[in-house]
């Protein structure tokens, strides 16, 4: 089982733009969605190609910055 540190530098290497400091944020779970969802993005699109997002994730969400 990674470490939450561990999902972070994955994220990383997929999406360097992801600030450490914003990912901290976030939880174990919802790192390791958005690095398997990252995966995804990486293989070719097709129609063998699908994504489906999880029944308890809402299709627009947004967080406020803590400062």
């Amino acid at each position: 089982m990674q470490t939450k540190d561990q999902l972070i530098e994955g994220i990383q290497r997929i999406n360097p733009a992801a600030e450490r400091s914003f990912l901290q944020a976030f939880d174990w779970h919802a790192l390791r969605r958005y690095l398997d969802h990252l995966h995804l993005t990486l293989e070719p699109r097709g129609l063998e190609s699908r994504w489906r997002r999880p029944g308890d994730t809402a299709a627009v969400v947004w967080r406020r910055s803590a400062a």
